[in-house]
């Protein structure tokens, strides 16, 4: 792999400000409990024997039953977010009814790294182009910005892996395609991860509709990341705070914001369109 270290040297932004909000979130996302489910305790055992991404596993909550422990301890070491749920809730869940008080939520694709993904930048010799979603719950507005991003020819999305959606069948739908060709990494902290792109000089880009940073005056030719928030309260305090800028979207009309799909798109394609432009 090439030097993945970046110049973060820019022009002198407004600082990122910190709007005091706190957060609150939900480990499950509606709509990613109707489809790609592995229901019962043999079939989990084989999914995890043969390697199958598990993205969520719902157990029953009290549970003392040391089988059903077992088997939570070994999805949680092949990477996935054990959540304890009642058993009323697994039975909502269960579309056979015969869950035996544990539901899987499989990753209808294989999840990347970040090395992966600046991996892919340095492979097409490009300043990396990088979508990081804090806590979106939304399966169609992660599907839309995958589809952008790999449109927008961004090298990877990060999603963090507790309160927000995975890499779930509606998801992977409404990509159309682009979750088999775009690198999606996730991480267990997305504050963590953001420190991490910026000792390798990459430059982080939050969005906020009180941002000090006009889009069409911010330069995004450069290494970037560009941080969408949750729909209903934006980003949270940590990564706000992380943020070198907040950028704000021209407004017009009467309604004050973006969903979060669009506004990812909005940055996505200035970014394309100054580095074409270069």
């Amino acid at each position: 792999m090439k030097n993945d270290t970046f110049d973060r040297k820019k022009p002198n932004y407004p600082a990122a400000r910190n709007d005091g909000r706190r957060r609150s979130g939900s480990e499950t996302a509606p709509e990613e409990l109707s489809e790609g489910l592995i229901e019962g305790r043999n079939a989990l055992t084989e999914a995890l024997k043969s390697g199958r991404t598990i993205d969520k596993l719902y157990v029953a909550e009290g549970s003392t039953d040391r089988a059903l422990t077992r088997l939570a301890a070994l999805a949680k070491e092949a990477g996935a977010v054990v959540v304890p749920v009642d058993r009323r809730k697994l039975d909502q869940m269960s579309p056979t009814g015969a869950h035996q008080g544990v539901i899987a939520a499989v990753a209808a694709h294989e999840y990347a790294d970040l090395e992966d993904i600046l991996a892919l930048a340095a492979e097409r010799n490009e300043a990396p182009l990088i979508v990081i979603c804090d806590e979106l719950s939304d399966p169609h507005n992660l599907g839309a910005i995958l589809r952008s991003a790999e449109c927008a020819g961004a090298h990877g999305v990060i999603i963090p892996k507790r309160r927000s959606v995975g890499l779930t069948a509606v998801v992977a739908k409404t990509s159309a395609g682009a979750v088999e060709y775009l690198p999606v990494a996730r991480v267990a902290n997305i504050a963590n991860t953001i420190r991490e792109l910026k000792d390798k000089g990459v430059w982080i880009y939050g969005t906020a509709a009180d941002g000090a940073s006009d889009l069409y005056r911010t330069d995004l030719t450069g290494p970037s990341a560009i941080v969408i928030g949750n729909e209903g309260e934006g980003m949270s305090r940590l990564v706000r705070e992380s943020c070198d800028v907040l950028v704000s979207i021209p407004m017009k009309g009467r309604i004050s914001s973006l969903n979060a799909s669009a506004a990812a798109t909005v940055l996505l394609y200035e970014a394309l369109r100054q580095r074409e432009s270069k």
